[in-house]
């Protein structure tokens, strides 16, 4: 009887081993950033686990930009390096095994880091806005909005019964954060102080610069004109607050 428990134990200790190490293996094979991007963006600019743009001027306000499922960072740095022009100090997190819900509290490090920036705005991509929406929800206090690209809350986030402010930007042709998704979630956010924008002929892959994605749909739209509509529409509604 012993040998038959020893035996068990042993085979679901390698039962872990093996499903551990090939979720690692799944997790770093990344969506990384596109030729594109450097011809748009030039180098980014990494420090301490982030992806940084400041403003040459005075900071208006800071932006906090949760990457995808195994999207790199960098591939949202077109998105940041124009809202900085903007005087908006902006950082995409550097998160454990590329899945931000892994760091969810990664955007305590930026708040920390300029507190002389009196308002914080989190927002992601993807699964990138599950992880924003968790911590506006439990940091309330030191947020003052929510952005959502191509994404949506889960169920423990529910801004339904709150004055947060929320900009919820989708696209037509998301193959995987597809219109009836937002529309089923739409009663987790405030119907007073959200704002939703939909991006006609663009797709998932496109609010970075990364190339195609799997189970996403072929967009209508070139990337650049559609990371421009995402600057633009970030920018009415920070302009708005």
């Amino acid at each position: 009887m012993k040998k038959v428990f020893k035996y068990v134990l042993l085979s679901m200790a390698a039962l872990i081993v093996a499903g551990g190490t090939a979720f690692y293996i799944w997790a770093q094979q990344t969506y990384e950033p596109s030729q594109m991007l450097q011809r748009l963006a030039g180098d980014a600019v990494k420090e301490d686990g982030w992806v940084l743009y400041e403003p040459e001027e005075k900071n208006k306000a800071g932006l906090i930009i949760y990457p995808g499922a195994k999207v790199e960072p960098e591939a949202y740095s077109y998105i940041a390096q124009q809202l900085s022009k903007q005087g908006y100090v902006t950082g995409i997190p550097e998160v454990t095994l590329n899945l931000s819900m892994l760091s969810t509290n990664k955007a305590e490090e930026m708040i920390a880091r300029y507190p002389s920036v009196e308002e914080w705005y989190i927002g992601g991509h993807s699964l990138g806005g599950v992880s924003a929406a968790s911590f506006v929800h439990q940091h309330s206090d030191t947020t003052d909005g929510l952005i959502f690209l191509a994404s949506y809350p889960s169920s423990g986030s529910d801004f339904s019964d709150t004055n947060v402010p929320v900009l919820s930007i989708y696209a037509e042709k998301d193959g995987l954060t597809t219109e009836e998704k937002i529309n089923e979630t739409k009663e987790l956010l405030s119907s007073e102080k959200t704002t939703f924008y939909k991006i006609e002929g663009g797709n998932h892959a496109q609010f970075g610069i990364y190339g195609e994605q799997k189970g996403d749909n072929k967009a209508d739209i070139p990337v650049k004109e559609q990371q421009d509509i995402i600057v633009r529409v970030i920018l009415d509604w920070l302009q708005d607050r």
